[in-house]
């Protein structure tokens, strides 16, 4: 709304030509985001306590969790409204883009509200049941896969480091997408188990495809990195931006100790914001590498179930992998930060796929 009305401005105002350009207003939507968590968050926290909304602790959990029950929960709530009032603000009406990832953002966040909401009303951890959950994920992802393909008209896969390396997919594509979408989104909610654990490798995941989808939606910088140019990605690094200044206003209360948790109603949309984002441009294979952390939560599961399932032993003392670490000693914020620089050692190796090709 703002970028339509600086950009009628700067025709008889100069200095609305600024508001133009996609760094700008990245870094406007980042501080936006960031000043609505922080003026909204106290408030919004003092809401969910008067309203015992706590979280739900398994009782087969790591004794140390035990303590967190009550904790005010479904911070993610805030979260949504700090990146998506920023991005309507300040992206492109026009760019499908825009309305792809927020349709993204938003059922999935209703899906995740729904989840959480049955946990706080039922004074349990289950919650919505996992094929409902996935049957509502893979009809949406597969929605607007479908209509992403019908006017792009693109079922390329590329493969990072290497240029010349491209599948073309044709419809098969839209499944695949899906399955993108729909990973990234329960991969980070398997990471949400600790205190700041999950935001942290979502901002460091975000700042990557910010670059990488301005890149790749600039004609100029596409052609000199000799990357395929992918029209209107560009305008994606501002919701990219959204999703930092959001995940930073929320870190400042979810930090350990967590004063709010995000629950499910944040987890659930952030991962499939990510994954429609490394979908649209063109980064799915790369969003393994760079959301590293995710995909290693999420096979620390599958790996866990299959082999109980299979041999009747288990392969970590539990699952995720991080309350394995826990069990073997680690202090909670040990944890914390170690996967912090591991996601931002995964960011940094594939911002290096724009050279090494």
């Amino acid at each position: 709304m703002l970028y339509h009305i600086f950009h009628n401005l700067a025709e008889s105002l100069t200095v609305f030509n600024v508001t133009r350009y996609i760094t700008f207003r990245s870094m406007a939507a980042l501080l936006t985001a960031l000043g609505i968590s922080f003026m909204f968050s106290p408030w919004f926290i003092r809401k969910l306590k008067n309203k015992q909304i706590g979280q739900q602790v398994r009782n087969d959990g790591p004794q140390s969790h035990f303590s967190k029950a009550g904790t005010p929960t479904m911070g993610g709530g805030l979260i949504l409204a700090a990146t998506l009032i920023p991005a309507l603000l300040w992206m492109d009406w026009v760019n499908p883009h825009l309305w792809f990832v927020c349709i993204v953002t938003m059922t999935y966040g209703l899906i995740g509200f729904l989840d959480d909401y049955l946990k706080v009303s039922k004074k349990n951890t289950k919650g919505l049941s996992g094929k409902k959950k996935l049957v509502g994920q893979w009809a949406v992802a597969l929605l607007i896969c479908t209509a992403h393909f019908w006017i792009y008209r693109n079922g390329e896969l590329h493969f990072p480091f290497f240029k010349e390396w491209v599948i073309d997919l044709g419809w098969f594509y839209i499944p695949f997408a899906a399955f993108v979408i729909v990973g990234a989104s329960n991969a980070v909610n398997l990471t949400d188990g600790l205190d700041g654990l999950a935001i942290g490798p979502v901002m460091t995941t975000a700042a990557c495809f910010a670059i990488l989808a301005y890149v790749g939606g600039n004609i100029k910088f596409s052609e000199y990195l000799q990357l395929h140019y992918l029209k209107d990605t560009g305008e994606l690094a501002i919701f990219c931006a959204c999703l930092i200044g959001a995940g930073m206003g929320f870190l400042w209360y979810n930090t350990f100790p967590a004063q709010v948790f995000m629950g499910d109603v944040g987890s659930l949309p952030l991962g499939g914001a990510l994954g429609a984002i490394a979908v649209f441009t063109k980064n799915e294979i790369l969003l393994v590498i760079v959301g590293g952390i995710f995909v290693m939560e999420a096979l620390s599961v599958i790996i866990q179930v299959g082999s109980f399932k299979l041999r009747g032993k288990r392969i970590f003392r539990m699952a995720p992998i991080h309350h394995h670490f826990e069990l073997k000693g680690w202090p909670e914020p040990r944890v914390i930060v170690r996967f912090w620089i591991i996601s931002i050692i995964l960011a940094i190796i594939g911002l290096m796929s724009l050279k090494l090709r």
